[in-house]
């Protein structure tokens, strides 16, 4: 028997396996098993170059658990290792044997999953002791090598029948929930489920005299040869619909996908699917798995694949993805970069395929894929280039354009003074039927934008495409959404429209959240009387803020809203009329009064504007902020009268709650005085 120390340069690198080197214990079985695999795949390679001549046998991988004994077994009959081998590849681990076998035989390196020294250490997470029991293919005794996790091991001669090795783990106690049939099943399915070589785990069952029995049938746990491995000129649509729900059971059928297969300048191969995305982007991540040669790596691959690209489902396979010891976490390199940006083009390339070849199709699952091409064209710029000569927008009638087609469709009637071609849009038909109805009228077309990601999108277009500007349907006024030659209309006098203002605005609701401003415009008696609009700068910025935590100081902002007095509405003309009948008599001392107190502050004004800011006495200062301060007071006399009026105007009222209803800002207690008023009006 020898004894020795494995040459490691630090004191005991044990610890530092279990604690830091990986970042999740359960891969150990991946690591111990893939490196089973490993060793079959050898075998294999050199009996199809003719270096071993004897009988392959059957090479599956045989997994065990021993309850009893508190051990986990993995058993291969692969190329096993000498007393040599055991010396250079365990001992000194800094050595690998996947990377000398790769040297010799680069022809067949995709045959080889790679990396032995240290994944076989990863045993050492869970063990407390490991021994491997291993006889080469070539004439040498077999030999055991037992280490307990300190840096000393033993190596003695054995008697084993049959080339290959066995990997004994002997369970730590606070390791003991891996001696569970589920849980190593469970892992196995994960981790090892498409591994080129079958992985054995127990025997399959039967239900037999009331109870599940253990047939001889050996429980495979893997497929051998996954879909992505084969030729897709041998595979037809449910082939791939099979595939995918293997992978994804229990979501809906995917609308197409993408069959990768590129051994030049890089090795990938994998199956991409279009899931139907709608609008939750955070549910669909985290659905492409990673593999390395048929082995598990992960399903978080954001560093592989642009994140727009994550929405996506199904596997990608790549030797050339680098690992660290633990498979977990990926390296940035050339590889990588040029993988993703491979990927990124397929994906395009897949889009622009459908929509050229079946457009009536593409249309159909636009609205499944629409946030997947938003979220590319918002977040990679190769992306957009591609894309929007198949991206589409759709009008509220349904209909589906181009953006070169959209914009031949709107240039000649929706281009304002300036030269501006205005894209309108509405985001809930329903609740802005009014504002498309009057768009309409106008014999404008109105976007239908109502995507999770429509705000960041209708910026993003507003930056690349040349002098264009999207607005809201209700953020303005028809006349004013898309301003052309001004029309010449009949205003409402000043003094007139400020006390119509003033009527109106008393009246309206008043919240922490909600702010709400008063206007008076001429637009003429076949529009409405009142309506209520939202800026889009602020709209938009709020919008944003729900999208993006560093914006939350317009989050935090009420939401500010437009009350529009149509000047021209008979129903206004009464209500102001009405209004100057009722309060004349009131409101003749105040107005005189403050007719008088303005004249005398433009005469303060004047005389103090004719001198310099230091010779201008306190007692002149103090008569001028006076003088403001009454008039201001003079007009809070004004407004209350015009409140208390306005207080007792079932008009103004039904006015200001058929706006808000419109609007669906109309709820609780407010609803139920409209409808009892509604009610008592039309008695």
């Amino acid at each position: 028997m020898k004894q020795g120390n494995i040459g490691v340069t630090t004191e005991n690198i044990f610890p530092v396996i279990k604690k830091f080197l990986y970042s999740d214990h359960e891969i150990f079985l991946r690591e111990i098993v893939s490196n089973a695999v490993d060793a079959t795949q050898k075998l294999k390679t050199l009996s199809g170059k003719g270096e071993f001549k004897g009988e392959l046998g059957d090479l599956k991988v045989t997994v065990s658990v021993d309850k009893d004994a508190k051990t986990i077994t993995v058993t291969d009959r692969g190329i096993g290792m000498t007393a040599d081998e055991i010396e250079k590849y365990i001992n000194q681990i800094a050595f690998s044997g996947a990377n000398d076998f790769l040297d010799k035989y680069k022809d067949d390196a995709n045959a080889i999953i790679g990396h032995f020294g240290l994944g076989f250490y990863s045993s050492f997470m869970v063990s407390k002791q490991v021994d491997i029991i291993t006889k080469s293919y070539q004439d040498a005794p077999a030999v055991k090598w037992s280490c307990d996790g300190s840096p000393s091991f033993t190596l003695e001669e054995v008697e084993k029948e049959d080339r290959g090795t066995s990997i004994v783990m002997h369970i730590d106690d606070d390791c003991l929930e891996f001696l569970e049939k589920n849980k190593i099943e469970d892992l196995l399915r994960k981790y090892c489920h498409f591994l080129p070589v079958p992985v054995a785990f127990g025997k399959k069952t039967e239900w037999k005299d009331g109870k599940q029995v253990d047939t001889e049938e050996d429980n495979i746990i893997n497929n051998v040869e996954p879909l992505w491995i084969k030729k897709p000129s041998d595979l037809k649509d449910e082939d791939y619909k099979e595939f995918y729900r293997h992978l994804f059971p229990m979501a809906d059928e995917p609308l197409f996908w993408i069959h990768l297969n590129v051994d030049y300048p890089f090795n990938l191969t994998g199956i991409l699917y279009f899931p139907k995305i709608k609008n939750n982007i955070e549910m669909q991540r985290n659905k492409i798995q990673l593999y390395c040669n048929q082995v598990f790596v992960t399903d978080s691959v954001e560093s592989i694949v642009p994140e727009f690209l994550t929405l996506l489902h199904g596997v990608i396979d790549s030797p050339d993805i680098p690992l660290n010891v633990s498979r977990s976490y990926l390296q940035s390199d050339a590889n990588v970069k040029k993988i993703s940006s491979y990927i990124t083009k397929k994906v395009a390339d897949r889009l622009q395929s459908i929509f050229k070849s079946d457009r009536p199709d593409f249309e159909k699952k636009w609205d499944d894929i629409k946030i997947f091409i938003h979220y590319g064209m918002l977040s990679e710029e190769d992306f957009y280039e591609k894309a929007k000569a198949f991206f589409l927008l759709k009008d509220t009638e349904g209909k589906y354009f181009t953006l070169d087609e959209y914009k031949t469709l709107i240039k000649d009637n929706q281009t304002n003074k300036d030269g501006q071609l205005v894209y309108l849009y509405a985001n809930d038909p329903d609740a802005q039927y009014t504002y498309i109805e009057a768009a309409k009228q106008k014999g404008y077309s109105v976007l239908l934008m109502d995507g999770q990601l429509d705000t960041p999108l209708v910026g993003m277009l507003e930056r690349k495409l040349e002098k264009s500007t999207f607005t809201r349907v209700d953020g303005d006024v028809i006349d004013r959404l898309i301003q052309k030659e001004e029309t010449k209309r009949e205003l409402l006098e000043a003094e007139r429209g400020d006390k119509l203002s003033s009527i109106f605005n008393s009246q309206m609701p008043r919240t922490a959240k909600t702010d709400f401003h008063v206007e008076v415009q001429a637009l003429g008696e076949e529009q409405l009387p009142v309506m209520i609009t939202q800026s889009e700068y602020m709209r938009r910025m709020k919008e944003m803020a729900r999208l993006q935590p560093g914006m939350s100081f317009y989050g935090d902002m009420p939401d500010m809203y437009t009350l529009v007095l149509n000047s021209d509405a008979p129903l206004i003309k009464q209500v102001l009329e009405d209004s100057e009948a009722n309060t004349a008599e009131a409101l003749k001392p105040i107005e005189a009064e403050i007719k008088g107190l303005s004249a005398r502050q433009a005469v303060l004004r004047q005389e103090q504007d004719k001198k310099k800011p230091e010779e201008i006495t306190q007692e002149e200062k103090d008569d001028l902020k006076k003088c403001g301060d009454d008039i201001q007071a003079e007009n809070k006399k004004k407004n209350d009268v015009l409140k208390t009026y306005a207080n007792g105007n079932e008009r103004v009222h039904q006015l200001i709650d058929l706006a808000l209803l419109q609007n669906g800002m109309l709820k609780g207690e407010a609803l139920t005085r409209f409808v009892k008023r509604s009610v008592e009006m039309i008695k």
